[in-house]
């Protein structure tokens, strides 16, 4: 594959099944988590669950909080108030994390000099993880022919899959995605969307962020909608749209009423 080559090709490779005896411990819980940031508060009493084999699309416009939920997950951001679990403990609770949840926050972190495997041997040599799981991942994401590839010349799309690629090194039971089609074309939003259901259809849970409401409707097993740090609306994407055209016309209906009626 060419660094500017973004077709929807995916592979399930060798990756772990997670059966159903593991859905308690693999989900994502989130209770009363609030977060301020002077006089502002970013997110604001905020309960939801991700259960395993499910997309859990969490969607709001720019600013909701979806990211700042996140970092408080994955331990970057510290709790103002609440709890935020995966698999019943905090994050940085768990002694190999990332054998446990893999993230993708957002494009970057790579050396733009160095290669995609080296890249990802190096995330891996930390992680005291084996290196024959750099290959595994690169064909999951397939990326094995850009392997040898500097990242530099690496596509926006290339760039989304090496993220990927590097949450799934340690093969976790629980992925996190923090806006991965942002500035994707169709083909790679095409190809997103498989991946994403792919994992989910694993046992993984797979718990997605995005402000692209009807995109993530498509694939969604279930939905957590928040605006202004607060959850207006959860529920499957047919409960959610029932009586409106789409997802996106629900959104503005349901924030309408939080806010009073003032759009």
């Amino acid at each position: 594959m060419s660094p500017e080559d973004d077709t929807p090709t995916v592979h399930h490779g060798p990756m772990r099944r997670w059966g159903p005896g593991n859905d308690d411990e693999s989900m994502i819980e989130i209770r009363g988590l609030t977060k301020r940031f002077g006089a502002h508060t970013a997110v604001d009493d905020l309960s939801f669950t991700a259960a395993a084999g499910q997309v859990t699309g969490f969607l709001g416009p720019n600013g909701a909080g979806k990211s700042t939920t996140l970092r408080m997950l994955l331990g970057l951001d510290r709790i103002d108030a609440g709890t935020a679990t995966v698999t019943g403990v905090p994050y940085t609770s768990l002694r190999r994390p990332g054998t446990v949840v893999g993230a993708q926050l957002d494009v970057g972190g790579a050396h733009p000099a160095h290669t995609a495997r080296a890249h990802l041997a190096w995330i891996a040599r930390a992680n005291g993880l084996p290196l024959t799981r750099v290959d595994e991942v690169l064909e999951r994401v397939d990326l094995t022919r850009a392997a040898r590839a500097r990242v530099r010349t690496f596509s926006l799309g290339m760039g989304q899959r090496l993220n990927l690629a590097a949450a799934l090194l340690g093969d976790p039971r629980v992925v996190v995605m923090d806006e991965p089609v942002n500035g994707l074309d169709p083909a790679g939003i095409r190809w997103m969307r498989s991946f994403t259901r792919g994992l989910a259809d694993e046992g993984r849970t797979v718990l997605l962020s995005s402000h692209l409401m009807d995109e993530i409707a498509r694939i969604a097993d279930h939905l957590v909608v928040i605006d202004g740090g607060r959850s207006v609306a959860q529920g499957t994407p047919e409960r959610l749209t029932d009586g409106h055209d789409s997802l996106e016309d629900a959104f503005f209906a349901l924030t309408s009423e939080v806010r009073g009626g003032v759009s």
